[in-house]
C-alpha cells in the first residue's frame, strides 16, 4: 500500500539540510502560539561562566549570571510538582521538587542571543511562584505525540524543547542580572557581614552601593555590597571582597559617606534566608573547646 504523495509529512533530507514543508512552519507557528497561550512568562538565565575550569582544583570557577531573558514556556506538570519532594534528613530539610517545562526552539533562539540550545546549569526564573529553577537536563525529542505532527519540525528535531529542572539551591554564585525582581530576590540568598561603626561618621550608605577601603575605588583593599545600614550602629554587607579592617575607614561609592569600624562580625549570615553558614562559626567555636587546631599543633593532637 503506498502513502499518499500529495502529502509528505517526512521530506528527504538535502545536502547538509533539511527540506522543511510550509506545513511544518505552519505547525510550528501554532505550538509557539499555544505556547504563548497557555504557558507562563518566565526569565532565562544563561551561566556566563561556561567552560571555564579551574584545573589546580579540578573544579568550575564560581559561577556568574548576568543576564536574564524573557521568555514563555509551558509548564509540563499541571497537577503538580513532581520529584522525592520534601525530603527530611540528619542534614535538615530538603527540597526536591522537580518540574518539566516546554520551550519552542525558534522562540528559544531568537529570545536568548547567543544560544542555540537551553544548556544544563543554566537558572529558569518564575515570577508566578516567585522561585527559581536550575536545568539539569534538556530533552530535545519530547515524547509528546503532538510535537511530532507533519514530521520532525524544523531542523531535523522536534519543535519544542522539554527542559528538566529541580529547585534550585543557592551556593554563594554571583547573580546579577539587572531585572530588581530577581536581585531583591536573589539578595537575600548571600550570607553577610556585621561592620559596627563608631560615632562621627558622615553620609549615609545606599543599599547595593559598593563600600570600600582604600584610596579609591579603583584602588580599594576591600569591597562589598550594602545590604542594610543603621546610622551610627552597623552596617551589614555582602558579597565581599577582600578583607576589612577596623584600623580604615570604609566609605560609599555613591553616597560618599565615610565611617570609621569599630568591629567585623559574621554574625549577620544568621539572618540568611536559606544556607546555615553560620553553622561553620559554631562547629569551629566547639571544636575549640575540645582540640588545640593552632600553629604549634596543627594535628590537633591533645
Amino acid at each position: 500500500m503506498a502513502t499518499n504523495f500529495y502529502f509528505n509529512p517526512f521530506p528527504s533530507r538535502l545536502g547538509n539540510g533539511n527540506s522543511v514543508t510550509s506545513e511544518q512552519l505552519l505547525v510550528e507557528d501554532l505550538v509557539i502560539e499555544a505556547l504563548k497561550i497557555y504557558g507562563l512568562d518566565v526569565y532565562y538565565l544563561p551561566r556566563t561562566t561556561r567552560d571555564e575550569v579551574d584545573y589546580l582544583f579540578g573544579e568550575d570557577t564560581l559561577k556568574e549570571y548576568r543576564t536574564a531573558c524573557p521568555i514563555e514556556m509551558y509548564l509540563e506538570n499541571v497537577t503538580g510538582m513532581e520529584g522525592e519532594g520534601d525530603f527530611i534528613s540528619k542534614f535538615g530539610l530538603e527540597i526536591r521538587d522537580e518540574v518539566t517545562f516546554l520551550v519552542s526552539r525558534l522562540r528559544f533562539r531568537y529570545a536568548v542571543n547567543g544560544y542555540t540550545r537551553p544548556r544544563e546549569g543554566d537558572l529558569i526564573y518564575i515570577p508566578m511562584l516567585t522561585s527559581i529553577y536550575e536545568v539539569t537536563y534538556v530533552e530535545h525529542e519530547s515524547n509528546q505525540a503532538m510535537y511530532y505532527t507533519l514530521g520532525r519540525g524544523r531542523g531535523g528535531n522536534v519543535y519544542v524543547y522539554a527542559l528538566k529542572m529541580k529547585q534550585y539551591v543557592f551556593s554563594s554564585e554571583i547573580i546579577a542580572t539587572g531585572v530588581p525582581e530577581i536581585d531583591n530576590t536573589m539578595k537575600a540568598y548571600y550570607p553577610r557581614t556585621r561592620i559596627s561603626l563608631s560615632g562621627g561618621g558622615t553620609g549615609k550608605f545606599v543599599n547595593d552601593e559598593i563600600v570600600y577601603q582604600g584610596s579609591s575605588l579603583a584602588n580599594a583593599t576591600a569591597q562589598a555590597l550594602v545590604y542594610d545600614f543603621n546610622p551610627n550602629t552597623h552596617i551589614d554587607i555582602y558579597r565581599t571582597q577582600g578583607n576589612f579592617v577596623s584600623t580604615v575607614p570604609v566609605k560609599g561609592s555613591i553616597s560618599n559617606a565615610n565611617w570609621s569600624i569599630t568591629l567585623i562580625s559574621d554574625a549577620a549570615t544568621q539572618n540568611n534566608a536559606y544556607e546555615d553558614i553560620i553553622d561553620n562559626a559554631r562547629i569551629e567555636a566547639a571544636s575549640d573547646n575540645i582540640i588545640d587546631f593552632s600553629e604549634t599543633n596543627p594535628f590537633g593532637e591533645p
